[in-house]
C-alpha cells in the first residue's frame, strides 16, 4: 500500500513541476521564436485612443469609485453564495436557514452602516 502513495506523490510533483515550467518555456523560450520581433516608434509609443498622450500617466481616483466597486464585490459574491443556498434549501433543513438569515442581516448592517456614512451619495 505505501508503494501506491508513493507513486502519487510523485506523480504530482511531476504535473506541478509541468504545471510551472511549461507556461514559463512557452513564453520566454518557444515565444521569442515564433512571434515577430519588428519594434518602430509607432509600435512602442503609448497608445491612447488614437491621439497623442499628453500630461502625466498618474491619474488620482476619487476613492468614492473603489468603495463602490468593493460594495459591488461584497453583495455580488453575496449572490454567488445565496444560488447554491436556494438551489438546495429543501434539502438543507432549518439550520441552513438560520444561517443564511444571520449572513444576509450581517450584509444588511453592513448596507446599512455604508449609507450611515454617506458612501453611497455623489456630491
Amino acid at each position: 500500500m505505501e508503494q501506491i502513495y508513493g507513486n502519487s506523490y510523485l506523480m504530482m510533483a511531476i504535473f506541478l513541476l509541468l504545471g510551472i515550467f511549461l507556461p514559463f518555456a512557452t513564453i520566454w523560450v518557444i515565444g521569442p521564436f515564433l512571434r515577430p520581433h519588428n519594434p518602430t516608434k509607432g509600435k512602442t509609443s503609448t497608445y491612447e485612443s488614437g491621439i497623442i498622450p499628453t500630461g502625466d500617466a498618474m491619474v488620482q481616483f476619487n476613492v468614492r469609485y473603489y468603495l463602490f466597486a468593493l460594495l459591488f464585490v461584497v453583495f455580488d459574491v453575496e449572490t454567488v453564495f445565496l444560488y447554491p443556498w436556494a438551489v438546495a434549501f429543501d434539502k438543507l433543513g432549518l439550520f441552513s436557514l438560520i444561517e443564511m438569515t444571520i449572513f444576509i442581516f450581517m450584509l444588511v448592517v453592513g448596507l446599512a452602516y455604508a449609507w450611515k456614512k454617506k458612501v453611497l451619495t455623489w456630491e
